[in-house]
């Protein structure tokens, strides 16, 4: 396994990022301010991240995605792991990551890693997006954010 930054050049992983992130426009308008990481195995894309500064000191996690096939083995908490020690390097305060209601998985893998859930925004995804959409049998509705804070000593 091998994480690297995405070049400007390459080709965007749509298909992981819309996985995560039904609306391409959003897409469209934070990876022009981020940057793209990719978990790659044997050259092949099986997972994404884009990392940006959304406030001096404040790195978010604004995607993340893995491959069907590489779910529930450990490839999640690498690109967190990865993440943390990114923002770690950059002399962020914080990691922030915001999620739905829904993402049960997300949920507590983020919390595996260190991170806090900090606030709730009542129906944002209800909200934001068009249609209705659900996930675990769960309709879509609140944002969940969660936060890592650093001590930077």
């Amino acid at each position: 396994m091998k994480i690297r930054e995405l070049h400007r050049d390459e080709k965007i992983p749509y298909d992981l990022l819309l996985s995560a992130d039904p609306s391409k426009d959003m897409i469209d308008e934070y990876i022009d301010r981020g940057t793209c990481y990719i978990l790659e195995d044997n050259g092949q894309t099986i997972g994404e991240m884009i990392l940006l500064e959304t406030k001096p000191g404040i790195m978010e996690i604004m995607n993340i995605a893995l491959a069907d096939d590489y779910k529930g083995k450990g490839n999640g908490r690498i690109l967190i792991e990865k993440a943390i020690d990114l923002a770690k390097k950059a002399k962020m305060h914080k990691l922030e990551f915001s999620t739905s209601n829904s993402a049960l998985d997300h949920l507590a893998l983020f919390q595996k890693c260190g991170m806090r859930i900090v606030g709730i925004e009542p129906d944002y995804f209800t909200n934001t997006y068009k249609d209705e959409v659900y996930e675990n049998g769960i309709l879509k509705q609140d944002m969940i954010r969660l936060e890592i804070v650093f001590s930077n000593d």
